[in-house]
């Protein structure tokens, strides 16, 4: 009996050293929508709505930096995961949410507040689902998320091409496609980062080093699924 007792122990540790992985990469993707969160919030008010829309309608130069250096933020963080300590990681981390929920306030100039709130609920249930489901399904979800990826690409071209065109059928199907793939991706997100929790050493700078590198992506993945939402149920002002 003595060896079903030591793999049971083995599989019992395996599970708290892997839940404890998961729970620490979800506290710091919630932080840092608290923060994005605050930040919108804040740059939503009269006194400094000014600073990001000009008195013309359109972004001003801080508007600007605000909307496209989050961008630049996420390559760093990709491109400098060997190269750069953790805190330098969670501080670039940080920032990013932060510029992240300042370029978010002009949500609050398009879409009136209460349907703001009412999709970021949708996105919140939708995302705790899919992140319970990816958890939990023994189904491997590594093919499904390779094509979610290349619907990823196909959403971003599609944007830009929009972009130009300027249709409002085609913002809708983008939308539509970008809530599936979103969600998909929330599960597959998940699954992987439980499988890292359960391959890497506790406590070591590499599993710091994912973490945030885990935040990050279901940090990416809930803010997209909101969006998408918000531009297809979201009430104008």
């Amino acid at each position: 009996m003595e060896p079903i007792k030591i793999n049971n122990y083995t599989k019992s540790k395996s599970r708290t050293k892997t839940s404890s992985f998961v729970a620490n990469v979800f506290s710091l993707m919630f932080t840092a929508l608290i923060i994005s969160g605050i930040s919108a919030v804040w740059f939503a008010s009269e006194e400094m709505k000014s600073y990001i829309i000009s008195y013309e309608g359109g972004l001003t130069t801080f508007g600007w930096i605000t909307t496209l250096a989050p961008l630049g933020l996420v390559m760093l963080i990709g491109f400098g995961f060997n190269k750069y300590s953790v805190k330098f990681l969670l501080g670039i981390f940080i920032l990013y949410s932060t510029l992240t929920g300042i370029s978010l306030s002009t949500i609050f100039v398009i879409y009136s507040t209460s349907s703001i709130a009412t999709t970021f609920f949708i996105s919140a249930l939708t995302f705790g689902i899919m992140a319970l489901t990816g958890y939990t399904t023994k189904t491997d979800l590594t093919r499904m998320g390779s094509l979610l990826m290349m619907g990823v690409v196909g959403i971003v071209i599609a944007s830009i091409v929009n972009m130009f065109i300027g249709s409002s059928f085609m913002d809708y199907i983008i939308s539509i496609i970008g809530v599936l793939v979103f969600t998909g991706l929330t599960a597959y997100d998940v699954q992987k980062i439980k499988n890292i929790g359960n391959q890497i050493d506790q406590g070591s700078e590499t599993t710091q080093k994912m973490m945030v590198l885990g935040a990050l992506t279901l940090y990416l993945d809930f803010i997209n699924l909101f969006l998408m939402l918000l531009r297809l149920f979201g009430n104008r002002d």
